[in-house]
């Protein structure tokens, strides 16, 4: 219930008001019936701006961390993202990566719509990264298509680390649902995931005209920390005054 009140009621105009989103391809979502959407990840903004505009309730698997902070902020966030329709998900390991994708056919089984990032967080420069395989693990194992999702600008309404979004207009462009039964029954084969999984990803490319990196995105975020770790931990240099 309260899902539908910060769809029409709260959230959902205060959104269109911020944002004036154009939408493109809204005949690709169904009707009825399971289905994933599957879009790159570039703002805070993300997770409620597509339900916003989506006719059908979407569920979207969201990282637990918004699920878990402490004190009486914690609780009215959680709370906050379990009547938006999200899913906490631990990103923590390989069997935190199963109880995902289960809790994802759980969705699809019920005929609903699920929501998905593939590239497991948000793009912290604007490109868009390699997808991690769970999209097709789940679109394969509930048989059902994938429909991919460009959020435009959204990176510059709300960039990492801001907490109120400028006033922008963004663009909400979805594709033709891609169909993936060829490959029923082959969801434990590695080579068919990664394979179904780029073909999703080049799909968003398509749509968003992002700038592709071959890499995951935590990866690259760790190596730059790393870096800019190396060069604060680094010996300062200081210029060698001559001799009087």
């Amino acid at each position: 219930m309260f899902y539908y009140v910060l769809k029409y009621v709260i959230l959902g105009p205060l959104l269109r008001l911020m944002f004036r989103p154009r939408i493109e391809g809204l005949e690709h979502i169904p009707e009825s019936g399971a289905a994933i959407i599957a879009g790159n990840h570039l703002s805070f903004s993300d997770h409620f701006l597509m339900p916003a505009i989506i006719k059908r309730r979407i569920t979207f698997l969201a990282k637990a961390e918004y699920f878990t902070g402490p004190g009486i902020k914690g609780r009215l966030t959680a709370g906050f993202f379990r009547s938006a329709g999200q899913i906490p998900v631990d990103r923590s390991g390989k069997e935190a990566g199963q109880a995902a994708i289960r809790k994802g056919l759980g969705v699809l089984s019920r005929g609903e719509l699920l929501g998905i990032y593939p590239e497991g967080t948000r793009s912290h420069d604007g490109r868009l990264y390699k997808g991690k395989v769970g999209v097709a693990a789940m679109a394969l194992r509930a048989q059902v298509p994938v429909i991919p999702c460009a959020m435009i600008g959204t990176f510059e309404a709300q960039p990492p680390g801001q907490v109120v979004p400028n006033f922008r207009r963004v663009t909400i462009r979805f594709g033709a649902p891609l169909d993936f039964s060829r490959y029923v029954g082959m969801d434990h084969e590695k080579a068919v995931l990664r394979a179904v999984t780029d073909e999703i990803m080049y799909a968003i490319l398509g749509l968003s005209g992002q700038e592709y990196v071959d890499k995951y995105a935590a990866v690259v975020k760790a190596e730059e920390a790393a870096q800019e770790g190396e060069k604060a931990a680094a010996p300062r240099k200081f210029p060698r005054m001559p001799l009087s």
